[in-house]
């Protein structure tokens, strides 16, 4: 029974997220550490969070454990709680940036990262066998509240950046909270670094009626109007969760997050005077041109934030990252962090002098395209093993870390399976936008042809 994705368990509420459910892998989990331990659970702002969270909570404590609720907070905040607070565990109630009907459960180990994914099998082994513990009534464990989560976190933010440079520079920020998990900390954080804040959907709605919380560029017309419309500097936008932050220009251009990624592991080995820089396969090629002439180096890992700070830890990296947004900066932890890339662009321009546009300028660009193939799940392997051999006959050089990864003289394209969905997902890299266009249409033409030719059989 496979119920863990990429990044956590995420289903459709009323469907596959039903009370029985929830309570049946969280008694799973309570099951999968030892008696007694302490765990930390929170929550994002989904309409379904705060009821899976008490039902998560209840299964750990009537599993002898003793929890602490830190509440509604953005999942790296939980993170950073978790060994603040003596946590061996941590559960968070999110499904991200999926749609408003979605939500799910990811477990944290004690020391902030992603369980490894041989946890989760442990969960999913109790869960196929229906496997409770049960304890007598005096070992059942307590539930309380901790209220100081939000505020420990952005203390935590404060440290890692040069608060005097960036209140100096007294930028105006329009921030767009999505209606999610943010809320809590990221205006508190800009005020806190001396700016001027103007919110967009800043109240906390499980219905996502601002946006999708997918921070797309589709998705962010609004803040992409209002930026130049206020005089802004620049626009912040989160994602449901808040471990990811994508970011507009003074013009209200939108930035891809593979430009972010650059430009913010560029300064990282630059400070450390070289060092590692890990990011997925799907990674721009950005990132190795500004990162070598510096003394680093760059590893590919799989897609998914728990292999990449995993392969981050064992490699003593000094940053990390994926191309939507999702940023790591092992100094502050191993967790994608939406608040901390935000207060890091900004310390960057504060000691720069730079707009975020001259930044930007700075840095080689290619194009990022991304497309999807719907194929259904019990075929996607053999997809992608047709797929292989054709390209190996036609003498391209072939990745396979995740995937399909094929490289052509003046770019790439990645064929790779969802983790969470019947897709085959596309991505096509080149100098060019239309170079890159015609590479995802290739790779999306070869799926389907795979795909049609294996229904033939």
């Amino acid at each position: 029974m496979r119920l863990f994705g990429t990044n956590g368990i995420r289903e459709v509420v009323g469907t596959r997220v039903t009370a029985p459910f929830v309570a049946s892998v969280a008694g799973a989990i309570a099951q999968a550490i030892e008696p007694g331990a302490p765990v930390i659970v929170g929550w994002d702002g989904r309409t379904s969070s705060p009821a899976m969270a008490r039902i998560v909570s209840a299964a750990l404590a009537m599993g002898g454990h003793r929890v602490t609720e830190v509440g509604l907070l953005p999942t790296p905040a939980i993170q950073y709680n978790i060994s603040k607070l003596g946590g061996q565990l941590g559960v968070i109630v999110t499904a991200s940036h999926n749609p408003p009907e979605f939500n799910g459960l990811k477990c944290i180990a004690a020391d902030g990262l992603e369980v490894p994914r041989e946890f989760e099998e442990k969960i999913e082994a109790a869960v196929a066998a229906n496997q409770v513990r049960a304890v007598p009534f005096d070992q059942v464990g307590e539930i309380r509240s901790d209220s100081h989560g939000a505020g420990r976190y952005v203390e935590g933010i404060l440290g890692q950046v040069d608060v005097a440079a960036v209140a100096h520079r007294k930028f105006t920020v329009v921030l767009d909270c999505g209606n999610g998990a943010s809320i809590p900390t990221s205006p508190a954080l800009l005020r806190r670094l001396g700016c001027r804040v103007v919110t967009l959907n800043g109240h906390v709605d499980g219905t996502f009626p601002g946006h999708l919380s997918e921070p797309t560029e589709t998705n962010l017309a609004d803040l992409m109007r209002t930026v130049p419309a206020v005089g802004a500097d620049l626009g912040i936008a989160h994602d449901g969760d808040a471990d990811r932050a994508v970011f507009v220009d003074g013009k209200g251009r939108y930035v891809p997050g593979e430009e972010t990624l650059t430009l913010l592991a560029r300064e990282a080995v630059r400070k450390a005077k070289g060092g590692t820089v890990v990011t997925p396969v799907s990674g721009p090629q950005s990132v190795e041109d500004v990162v070598r002439p510096l003394g680093g180096e760059v590893v590919y890992t799989r897609v998914g934030s728990p292999v990449v700070t995993r392969e981050m830890l064992r490699r003593h990296a000094v940053f990390g990252g994926e191309e939507n947004g999702g940023l790591i900066f092992p100094s502050f932890q191993l967790a994608r962090d939406g608040a901390m890339t935000a207060a890091a662009v900004l310390d960057y321009l504060a000691r720069s002098g730079e707009t975020l546009a001259e930044a930007l300028a700075t840095l080689p660009r290619y194009a990022l395209v991304k497309q999807k193939v719907e194929c259904p799940i019990e075929v996607r392997d053999r997809v992608l093993e047709s797929i292989a051999k054709g390209v190996g006959s036609e003498g391209a050089r072939v990745e396979t870390i995740d995937g399909l990864k094929v490289f052509h003289s003046d770019g790439w394209v990645l064929l790779r399976p969802s983790g969470t969905e019947p897709l085959i997902r596309v991505f096509a890299s080149a100098k060019e936008r239309a170079r890159a266009e015609a590479l995802a249409q290739d790779g999306v033409g070869r799926v389907r042809d795979a795909i049609a030719k294996l229904g033939t059989h």
